[in-house]
């Protein structure tokens, strides 16, 4: 009878220790659990969590390439007129390696042949150092691009990889407005009130667009020069890098070109005018700078404006079949090159959902 008294009493505790002997067990192997999951670095996947979009803004520098560049070359440039522009983008990622982009970038380009004129080896002046053109314009681009990662990464938005090259193409448009300092002078010697003065370019008709205020031959080279739109398209492409800060931003850094379909960013394109040709003073004295070289060593024929002869040197401010004011064979490009940061929009529900 005692032992059975016993039996029972072992039979109830063991009973009622068990469960929580089980609970303590459950708890070590989810808790356990839980340490490798936040731990893990591997790809996760979670249906389309890798999905994921954010916001991100861009300090950015602007060079151009054109007519004005330093040396007759595609690939020629004046760093010194590097100029600041900014960005504000919204992405979304599409899988592993895609990523669209769409951003609104405003900055600044800028050419001299004054400042960025390259002397001869016998240092002697080169026809853009006569030919004295300048110009600013302001870029506001609307751009869509896409993105591809050379790394993969196949989890969510918490796994992505450390840093990852990767490589960019696209469609922009963009409105641009090429403008100039007005001389303090006109061509017939009287002075112009407004000198100083930044002036659009554009309606000027500077290579004789305007075909109502220069009086063009039909024999004239420039005959039936339209006038340059304001509203432009480009392709965008390049390459960088993008770098994870933490959970939710990102760090990227790239540069890349912008090959447009105009000639007039900088307003300069095909063949020179004769001054004589133009009714308004301003449009012949942008058109035509050299006057503005102190003694270029290069013979002048005179020309009469206003009851006035001025002197024009030979080739500049002249009609000719080779009295090229620039090179309409060749579009226009400006490069940009960007640091942008990022965020991650949703960041707080994907990780909820994760956890």
């Amino acid at each position: 009878m005692r032992k059975l008294s016993f039996a029972l009493i072992g039979l109830l505790v063991g009973l009622l220790i068990a469960p929580h002997c089980g609970a303590q067990f459950n708890r070590k192997s989810i808790k356990k659990n839980n340490k490798r999951i936040a731990s893990y670095t591997g790809k996760k996947h979670f249906g389309k969590e890798h999905v994921y979009s954010g916001v991100g803004f861009s300090l950015n520098a602007m060079n151009y390439y054109g007519d004005l560049a330093p040396l007759p070359s595609r690939f020629s440039t004046d760093i010194s007129f590097t100029k600041p522009g900014i960005g504000i983008s919204l992405f979304h990622r599409f899988g592993p390696r895609y990523t669209l982009v769409g951003q609104f970038m405003y900055g600044t380009l800028k050419g001299s042949d004054a400042e960025s004129a390259k002397k001869t080896s016998d240092e002697t002046v080169n026809f853009n150092q006569v030919r004295n053109l300048s110009f600013r314009n302001r870029i506001k681009e609307l751009s869509l691009t896409a993105y591809f990662d050379l790394f993969e990464n196949e989890g969510t938005y918490i796994s992505r990889v450390k840093w990852t090259p990767y490589v960019f193409a696209g469609i922009a448009v963009f409105l641009h407005n090429p403008q100039a300092q007005e001389p303090d002078k006109f061509l017939d010697g009287s002075p112009n009130p407004n000198a100083g003065k930044w002036v659009d370019l554009q309606p000027l008709g500077t290579e004789g667009q305007k075909s109502n205020t220069s009086t063009l031959l039909s024999t004239d080279v420039n005959y039936g020069n339209k006038v340059y739109s304001l509203f432009q398209a480009a392709i965008p492409f390049g390459a960088g890098a993008r770098f994870r800060l933490n959970e939710v931003f990102d760090l990227w850094f790239d540069f890349g070109f912008r090959y447009t379909f105009t000639d007039y960013l900088d307003d300069v394109s095909k063949n020179y005018v004769d001054v004589t040709r133009f009714t308004d003073p301003l449009a012949q004295a942008m058109s035509y700078r050299s006057n503005e070289i102190p003694n270029p060593g290069l013979g002048t024929h005179l020309v009469t404006i206003n009851g006035q002869s001025v002197p024009i040197i030979n080739g500049y401010g002249q009609e000719g079949p080779t009295n090229n004011r620039g090179d309409d064979k060749r579009k226009d490009i400006y490069m940009v090159t960007s640091l942008k940061l990022t965020y991650i929009l949703g960041a707080t529900f994907h990780r909820a959902k994760f956890r």
